[in-house]
């Protein structure tokens, strides 16, 4: 078990997506972890939980750590967890689920989420900017040729890094980030992001799909990626007063949002 499940203070929402699971390069044991020390109100599953492409594409890779991510996830929604699942472009096939309740969670092809301090925020995978921030042609399918390339090789790379004691290190995130295509890209699903949550007349959005996490505000709206399972290792979290977190599998704090002041905390509504 989890060293920190009995310590852990009860988050007020959990966002996490871009697990991948049933594929070679889903980090599941760590996300299991994740889980099994987890106690929330909500969890969201911000889509791409299960990689249903890669397992029509590819052999499944399955194993029993993937099997600890279904218990903790049944175990959660046993304790009285409310489950939301937003699919995603990996996942798409749950989309005609959307708006039921299943046994253990609601699907929904986007959900609103109202913070404690009174903020609303869109909670979408992120695939619907493809459109704007996709150019498509050869550079794009030799991109994505190159990124499942570079996940081999960080998959590699901490292994080894396992064997010799060290912690976890993203080989990807850096590459990426040494990228200036890579970073432009980011930039434009950023300000999608940022843009739709506007029309809306929401005060930001929370996304996944990109496998790059962010917490930050800009021109007055949150702009919260909670990343992934295969680089990044993080999840978004909010406290009973507000506040979003960026946290690392481990637990780490990495950005935070603060709450907005407020007299009195709303109680968690349904999701919408």
């Amino acid at each position: 078990m989890n060293p920190r499940t009995a310590t852990s203070p009860m988050k007020r929402a959990v966002f996490v997506s871009d697990v991948h699971l049933g594929s070679k390069h889903c980090h599941a044991a760590e996300f299991a972890d994740f889980l099994a020390g987890l106690h929330c109100r909500r969890l969201y599953l911000v889509g791409d939980i299960v990689d249903l492409w890669w397992m029509s594409q590819r052999r499944a890779a399955w194993d029993a750590a993937h099997n600890r991510v279904i218990e903790n996830l049944h175990a959660l929604a046993r304790n009285g967890t409310e489950l939301i699942y937003v699919p995603g472009n990996h996942d798409r096939p749950i989309r005609r689920f959307c708006g039921l309740m299943l046994p253990a969670m609601q699907v929904r092809r986007r959900a609103i989420h109202a913070t404690a301090d009174g903020r609303r925020l869109l909670v979408t995978h992120g695939d619907d900017y493809d459109g704007i921030t996709h150019f498509g042609g050869l550079q794009e399918r030799f991109g994505d040729w190159l990124y499942y390339r570079i996940l081999t090789g960080n998959r590699i790379t901490n292994r080894i890094r396992r064997r010799l004691g060290l912690r976890y290190w993203s080989l990807a995130e850096y590459l990426k980030r040494q990228s200036d295509a890579a970073e432009r890209y980011i930039g434009r699903f950023v300000q999608a992001g940022l843009d739709d949550a506007q029309r809306r007349g929401l005060d930001g959005i929370v996304c996944g799909h990109i496998h790059r996490a962010a917490l930050f505000q800009r021109d007055g709206l949150i702009y919260a990626n909670d990343g992934d399972w295969v680089e990044s290792l993080t999840a978004l979290c909010e406290e009973a007063d507000g506040s979003l977190q960026l946290l690392s599998h481990t637990g780490q704090v990495l950005e935070v949002v603060p709450a907005r002041l407020r007299l009195v905390a709303p109680e968690l509504p349904r999701a919408a």
